[in-house]
């Protein structure tokens, strides 16, 4: 995609005056649903069932491109390419931008299944993919699947495979509001129905069903499983794993990104000049370089903007601050 028309003046030279807003990039699913309009007021496709909103990505087939401002309609990778410094800092020298920054909305099971692991993913031909998922609505009784329940070996697990009876070794966690986990690559999982959640991931697409709940059973389209693979990369020593339970601001420090949950008071620097984050407005609002958000929005602070203070609007402000280690 082209630069919009005032960005091919800036080529030379970038002048941040504000956060970069993209596009979202919607995605139908058999389990998704319309939550993200009446939540957050997405625009959707007119009926569609949509389950991910992909808001910040650089992928070969899904390509974030910048909203407003002077570089409107840039794609994220041209940013990437051309001015990593300037907007990322110093990161890592990667073919394009690390993170994928996604939500979801199920309003049912997502399928059971689990992504390879860095050490087996190009035997496989796939992509590793570690994610964090934050509970941004969880309906009563919510619940997601991750890891095996104690005494779950692969060979009872195939066995449960071929009788149609997995859901015994699953093990399940009741979910709320403002829940989160890790899921590191190899961690077999599934989001269950009643959940919109935050997903900071690999920027990965690499998924490998292992079961769909009998979907088919009750007349609906088979989907393609992938057993020979999955079975290759489900972590069966990861026993009945727990909800993250974070005693600072901090969910999450990993080789792939740092991730902090920011109950927001007062105005707050959300990150030093030469890195950049990415914000999500969980819940109230928050004023950035002189741009207000709502709850679903999501930005991204360059590193050289000079106006890098995030300020409460209202009462009950929450974010997610996401950032690459240093």
């Amino acid at each position: 995609m082209a630069f919009h028309r005032n960005a091919l003046h800036l080529m030379t030279k970038l002048q941040l005056t504000q956060p970069l807003i993209f596009e979202p990039i919607f995605m139908e699913r058999v389990w998704g649903g319309r939550r993200l309009e009446s939540l957050y007021g997405k625009r959707l496709p007119s009926a569609a069932l949509i389950g991910e909103s992909w808001e910040i990505v650089d992928r070969p087939e899904a390509q974030s491109v910048v909203h407003e401002g002077p570089l409107r309609g840039a794609t994220l990778h041209e940013l990437w390419c051309k001015h990593r410094e300037e907007i990322f800092g110093k990161v890592p020298d990667t073919s394009r931008f690390p993170i994928l920054a996604k939500l979801l909305d199920a309003q049912e099971n997502l399928s059971l299944q689990v992504h390879p692991p860095r050490t087996i993913a190009p035997k496989l031909g796939g992509e590793s993919k570690s994610e964090l998922w934050y509970i941004a609505n969880a309906a009563p009784k919510a619940r997601l699947y991750a890891g095996v329940r104690k005494g779950t070996t692969p060979e009872v697990f195939r066995k449960a495979l071929e009788q149609g009876k997995v859901e015994k070794h699953l093990h399940a966690i009741e979910l709320k509001t403002g829940d989160a986990i890790f899921l590191p690559s190899g961690r077999m999982h599934a989001l269950g129905a009643g959940n919109v959640l935050v997903e900071i991931q690999e920027n990965s697409d690499t998924t490998y069903r292992i079961y769909d709940w009998n979907r088919a059973k009750k007349g609906r389209a088979p989907r393609q499983m992938h057993l020979k693979e999955a079975m290759q990369c489900v972590d069966f020593s990861d026993v009945e794993p727990a909800l993250l339970s974070p005693k600072s601001e901090s969910l999450v420090t990993s080789e792939l990104f740092e991730i902090d949950k920011w109950d927001l008071a007062r105005a707050r620097e959300v990150v030093d000049r030469g890195r950049f984050a990415i914000v999500v407005c969980l819940t109230g609002g928050v004023e950035c370089a002189g741009r207000q958000f709502k709850p679903g929005d999501f930005f991204l602070v360059p590193a050289q903007l000079e106006d890098r203070v995030v300020r409460p609007v209202g009462e009950n402000v929450s974010l997610l601050r996401v950032m690459m280690p240093r």
